[in-house]
């Protein structure tokens, strides 16, 4: 049985002592899928005492937090959304100082502390930038979380180093923490922390457990009792429960749906009418498929009946086309539309209309420079469009690379992709197998490591590889290869021969591409489209490689020729 992650929040905010309150604080819990994918966001901010308009960028950096962290991708990690959504804030509050009165005066423009926290899974993600706080209350004592961002001059003089909208960039605090039922976090600005004993806060809360709304109030009370002269502003977060297995989108579609029966040609099913099967294996069942409401072709996979207890194999079935509906590019296979209710677990998209690159490669064996260059550019736009996504392929090959009709390649096969959003939503660690296919996957992989976007580069380095030699750049060694050691000791074959007029610095360039270790090669994919296609100065200057490098068969025959011609010169003597 499946258990939510659940909650129980306590919060209260007065202004105090001041006219008016200048700090903001909310939380926003969303329904499943949404739960499980991005979790619940919690945030407070604390505008300055200086700036009239400071509580403007209180509330509008909660409710921006709070709202847009929702509507990024479910393929991003929790801190590149908050990094996005909170840098965007930051922007905004600083182009409102800068085109106000307040340009040159900073401490009266639109400023403010902000502390946020995403509890996901079973990790809690606190972002930071002020003097905001976050505590743990642990084993009867409270843990800070947070670091001031405040410069003192003085016993009774200081300054905010850095907050919301001081600068045009910002640099925010981040950690990340393991929860377990029971823990307890707590959100406070200084008008309640400065003025109220931690043994206090830690009484009322445990004294208070099932009513944190009377908890929040009673120590704010305090607080003000104590003479606090600032707004006063608390949230209580209580973890009441934990998710004991995987929850997510895909879960739960595993649990509704049934498997499909073995489908044969002019079948309805589910809206479609089959046309034919075009793929049938161990672990899939691949069918054209006519859409009868549309009129158009598709591609409707089906998983094996002999898999349906495992439920990973399940999940990655399901990510082809989780992965495919979230990318928009036209060097990515598409999703089919998701507008009909379906009875029976298979992922529906496009039809395309070619061939896979290993097909072209056979019936262009000896292709030019210029077509290789035409389609490791296209496949390298796919590859961008899913990198940005924060999802890797890890399994890029020519079977999963398609060329249309009009030439234009598509990158399909998520079935192994890593999402980053997904990875932080399950709460299993076990470590994946490997992926991918042998011959493509890069070295770190067979060592353990986790895979980057370099390990999708090291893959289309070998896919050029071999396009343009018919061969691969270590042979089948890198699979054998399960040490670091071992690693080091791989030599890289060169593509140049006698035969064909490949320039040396595209030999140079395949082999930056292809280093067995990821640190070694090139930094983006756009650089490596770019030396393939223009000589870089640092692979002119090295020489053209000996001939035993460049065709070691053809350097021994020669060797071996020149001896004999030596022995028998030696015996007619």
């Amino acid at each position: 049985m499946t258990t939510q992650l659940k909650v129980s929040v306590g919060q209260y905010s007065d202004k105090g002592r001041k006219e008016t309150n200048q700090d903001f604080h909310g939380f926003y819990t969303p329904k499943e899928p949404m739960l499980s994918l991005k979790g619940i966001a919690f945030a407070m901010a604390d505008g300055i005492s200086s700036s009239d308009v400071s509580h403007i960028a209180s509330e509008t950096a909660v409710k921006n937090f709070l709202d847009d962290y929702f509507c990024t991708s479910g393929a991003w990690s929790v801190r590149n959304s908050v990094n996005r959504v909170l840098t965007a804030t930051n922007s905004w509050l600083h182009s409102q100082s800068q085109n106000s009165q307040f340009r040159y005066d900073k401490d009266k423009g639109y400023v403010c502390t902000l502390s946020a926290m995403i509890i996901k899974a079973t990790t809690a993600y606190i972002f930071h930038v002020g003097d905001t706080r976050i505590y743990k209350l642990h084993n009867n004592a409270l843990e800070q979380l947070t670091n001031d961002h405040r410069l003192w001059i003085s016993q009774d003089k200081s300054y905010l180093s850095r907050a919301l909208g001081i600068e045009a960039h910002i640099d925010i605090d981040h950690k990340t923490l393991a929860l377990n039922v029971g823990d307890i976090f707590i959100l406070a600005t200084d008008g309640v922390y400065e003025h109220t004993k931690t043994q206090v806060i830690i009484n009322t809360i445990n004294d208070n457990i099932n009513d944190l709304e009377a908890a929040a109030k009673r120590i704010v009370t305090l607080a003000y009792e104590q003479g606090s002269t600032d707004n006063l502003t608390i949230q209580i977060v209580h973890i009441e429960s934990l998710p004991k297995q995987n929850s997510n989108e895909l879960q739960k579609q595993i649990d509704e749906l049934s498997l499909p029966p073995i489908l044969e040609p002019r079948d309805d099913f589910d809206g479609y009418t089959i046309v034919r099967e075009i793929h049938a294996s161990s672990r899939s069942h691949v069918y054209l498929a006519l859409d009868r409401e549309t009129k158009t072709k598709v591609i409707l996979k089906t998983p094996s009946i002999d898999l349906s207890a495992n439920q990973a194999y399940l999940e990655r079935f399901l990510m082809e086309e989780w992965v495919a509906r979230r990318i928009n590019s036209a060097h990515v296979l598409k999703a089919g539309l998701q507008d009909r209710k379906r009875n029976y677990l298979y992922t529906v998209t496009e039809f395309i209309d070619g061939q896979t690159l290993t097909q072209w490669m056979i019936d262009n064996p000896r292709p030019n420079l210029e077509s290789v260059r035409n389609i490791v550019g296209q496949i390298i736009t796919g590859l961008r469009a899913l990198h940005r996504m924060e999802i890797l392929h890890q399994d890029l090959r020519p079977d999963n690379i398609m060329i249309d009709n009009t030439d234009t390649v598509k990158i399909i096969d998520f079935g192994a992709a890593s999402v980053a959003g997904i990875i932080e939503a399950e709460i299993t660690q076990e470590q994946d197998p490997i992926l991918g296919t042998a011959l493509y996957s890069a070295p770190e992989y067979f060592l353990g490591d986790v895979g980057t976007a370099r390990s999708d580069l090291y893959s289309l380095g070998v896919i050029t590889y071999h396009m343009i030699s018919g061969k691969f750049p270590y042979g089948t060694q890198v699979s054998k290869s399960r040490t670091a050691a071992a690693q080091r000791k791989l030599t890289y074959l060169s593509v140049l021969d006698d035969e064909r007029e490949i320039p040396a610095w595209v030999d140079e360039t395949l082999k930056k591409a292809v280093h067995p270790n990821p640190h070694k090669r090139y930094q983006e994919l756009s650089e490596f489209i770019f030396d393939l296609r223009h000589p870089n100065k640092t692979f002119l200057n090295k020489t053209r490689p000996a001939l035993i490098e460049r065709n070691p068969v053809l350097f021994w025959k020669g060797l071996s020729a020149a001896l004999t011609v030596i022995i028998i010169l030696l015996l007619n003597k």
